[in-house]
């Protein structure tokens, strides 16, 4: 027990999270790599058909990736508490009744996927050959619930107890698995059958069992985070009730951005098939801004936690202090970047005339908030690593719901395209401002 520390409670704080965040750059950027990876070998199968279930799965696997992270970063945040307070026993035994829960809901989310799967892809609008390959490809994917769950639990935890480098080499080497297998188990190769859409998603729990796997011995053999025998009940209650007290407000902060995409897609389709688009294209062109941020944002929970747990609070206000410096700096440049060189960007992306031209108007607009977006995720990040996620969770619900949709849904009122990026933007900025004056207030606040 005594080779796992709190790593997060001491050396400099700047150079710690540079540090992990190039550390955790590898992991962010093949966080992406399994969906494009199935997406294009299965597009290359005959007819639309299996690219058509893979686009009704999505949002079913996004839903339930939601409920796994949130309980991964439950457990994260309070395990980094403990891990900066010295209690490494409690440590442990938020680490096994945690894992011990995600398993259990795991199996149970697959039960209910299962007896419910025809079902919930008709309603759906899913039929025919789309409905017949979109049913064999969950049938499969539900009995990998298990090995999803916990791997991705467990590179949340190796990132919470500074295991950076380990945590990104489990994502990064299940995607390069992923990749590997798609297109034997899809195509056939070497005695194996083809499978169509089956191998991918064959592919996919193959590389998952791979990853659950090494996250697991890491926390047991290295980091000695692991019990094997059984937990009282009386012990084992209050660790799953602090799980989720930190878990459902992450979940909800999670399944808050569809949401926003559903509303905001339905609202640009007003304006043509061209709208949707480019607004499309110009946000996965703004995805590429914020791999850096997302990586160093990844390890700012469990720094928060590990020195909250240890009260060491002078160094939470210089991590504040140089994390919403960071994402000021690194992102308004990124934002003047886009808005300089977008007549270049979009051309990138389409050749059509108007779709490059409304793709353009975006990108005069959005980038200006992109700093605001990434303070405003840091700040609920604050929120929960000193121990209070449901204020976080309003912070979340403040920009969505509170701020973007109302704000999108009167731009439609007024009738013109322009006024939806300006909602955005709007939306975005008002939350960031506010996310940062409530969590430097936390801070200051904090003896």
């Amino acid at each position: 027990m005594s080779k796992v520390t709190a790593v997060y409670t001491s050396g400099p704080i700047g150079t710690r999270m540079i540090r992990t965040a190039f550390a955790m750059l590898a992991g962010t950027l093949s966080m992406s790599g399994y969906n494009l990876a199935d997406t294009y070998f299965i597009g290359r199968l005959e007819g639309s058909a299996p690219l058509a279930a893979m686009g009704f799965s999505l949002p079913v696997i996004m839903l339930i990736g939601c409920i796994f992270h949130g309980l991964g970063n439950g457990i994260m945040a309070i395990t980094a508490q403990a891990l900066g307070g010295n209690k490494k026993e409690r440590a442990s035994g938020f680490v096994s009744a945690g894992l011990l829960l995600v398993a259990i809901i795991s199996v149970i989310l697959a039960v209910v996927g299962m007896t419910t799967c025809r079902d919930v892809f008709v309603f759906f609008g899913a039929q025919g050959e789309a409905l017949q390959h979109v049913q064999s490809y969950m049938d499969i994917w539900y009995f990998g619930c298990f090995s999803a769950a916990l791997s991705m639990a467990g590179n949340s935890l190796l990132i919470g107890v500074g295991d950076n480098k380990a945590a990104s080499f489990s994502m990064m080497g299940g995607m390069i698995i992923n990749v590997i297998l798609d297109p034997v188990f899809i195509f056939g190769w070497g005695g194996i059958p083809a499978m169509g859409i089956k191998g991918a998603v064959l592919a996919t729990i193959g590389s998952q069992i791979c990853v659950m796997c090494f996250n697991l011995q890491r926390l047991n053999r290295k980091h000695h985070l692991l019990r094997f025998a059984p937990i009282p009940l009386k012990r084992l209650l209050p660790c799953w009730g602090m799980t989720l007290r930190y878990g459902i407000p992450a979940m909800l902060g999670m399944l808050m951005m569809p949401i926003a995409s559903v509303v905001i897609t339905k609202v640009t389709a007003v304006f043509g098939d061209a709208a949707v688009a480019a607004t499309a294209a110009a946000g996965r062109l703004e995805m590429v801004a914020f791999v850096f941020p997302m990586a160093l944002g990844m390890t700012l929970v469990p720094m928060i936690g590990q020195n909250y747990g240890a009260k060491l609070y002078d160094r939470i206000r210089d991590c504040h202090r140089f994390a919403m410096r960071f994402a000021f700096c690194y992102l308004l440049v990124l934002g003047v970047l886009y808005v300089a060189f977008a007549p270049q960007l979009v051309r990138l992306f389409s050749t059509d005339a108007e779709v490059c031209r409304i793709m353009a108007h975006c990108m005069y607009i959005i980038p200006w908030g992109f700093a605001a977006i990434e303070i405003h995720r840091y700040g609920t990040f604050f929120y929960t690593g000193c121990g209070r996620p449901n204020a976080a969770a309003w912070l979340n619900a403040l920009r969505i719901l509170g701020l973007m949709i109302p704000l999108t849904l009167l731009a439609l009122v007024f009738g013109q395209l322009w006024l939806v990026f300006a909602a955005r933007l709007a939306a975005d900025v008002i939350s960031g401002s506010v996310s940062y004056l409530l969590s430097k207030r936390l801070i200051a606040r904090l003896r």
